[in-house]
Formats: structure tokens, sequence, C-alpha cells
């Protein structure tokens, strides 16, 4: 099962967490589009303004099951190893959902004041297609 995570290549929180779950994942759960690859987004249908909404997961094997924002983040952990107990326990306590879906507007919307904003595009090592292709570079 693979899903592609769009993310913001020019955030410096959002690069940081796309290389922290990369060397996690190494590729076997997540490839990685920068919402700057608009090439790659025109295959999905996804605008600029879709990203500025936040990260975009994308089920590969049904390109219509999507989540963004902070449910991709929660779907991201609960498709880790352990991570459905993690989302359970948060969900379960009255008024996370709600604070959590507030934190990560607040992140996103001030994410280039409060981390900074990158010079370059960062790129993952485990780009969009690299399952198909694999000639995914693992670092």
């Amino acid at each position: 099962m693979v899903y592609h995570i769009i993310y913001d290549g020019n955030c410096n929180l959002c690069a940081t967490f796309t290389q922290l779950l990369s060397r996690f994942d190494q590729g076997n759960i997540f490839d990685y589009i920068p919402m700057q690859d608009q090439g790659t987004l025109q295959q999905f249908s996804i605008t600029s303004e879709d990203c500025e909404m936040g990260m975009i997961l994308i089920d590969s094997n049904d390109s219509k099951k999507r989540w963004q924002g902070s449910d991709a983040a929660e779907e991201i952990i609960n498709l880790l190893p352990l991570g459905q107990a993690f989302i359970i326990a948060y969900r379960a306590l009255p008024g996370m959902k709600w604070l959590g879906d507030k934190t990560y507007e607040q992140v996103r919307d001030n994410r280039y004041n409060w981390f900074g904003k990158r010079d370059n595009t960062y790129q993952s090592p485990y780009p969009f297609g690299c399952h198909e292709s694999d000639n995914c570079s693992i670092s």
C-alpha cells in the first residue's frame, strides 16, 4: 500500500517533518510530492490554492480517497506502526480533535513566520513514482 504526501517543500517545518518521516518509513508506505511540483499536482487535479489548505494525503490505490490538513496528519500517524493506538486515544479525549484542528490551522497559516522559508524546495529521497521505478535514492 502506497500513499502520496503533498507537502510544502519551501517550509522549514514541513521539510523537516518530511525528512523525519521518510527516514523512518524508508519509502515503504509513503512517497512525497512538494506542492511546488505543479506538473505532478496536475495529475491529481490539485491546484496551488488546494495546497494552501494544508498537506494532502492521497491513497495511490484510489486517488479520490484523500485527506487534508490535520486529517492528513492523523491518517499518516494512523498508518505507522503503533500509530493506530495513538490516534484512537487522541480521538477519545474530549476536545482533542477540535484543538488539534485549530492548532494545525494556526501552524499552517503562520509556518513561514514561525519556522522560516527555505531558499530551495526540499526534494524527498522517496519522490512520487519511485515505487514504480524502484529508482529511489536511499538517504
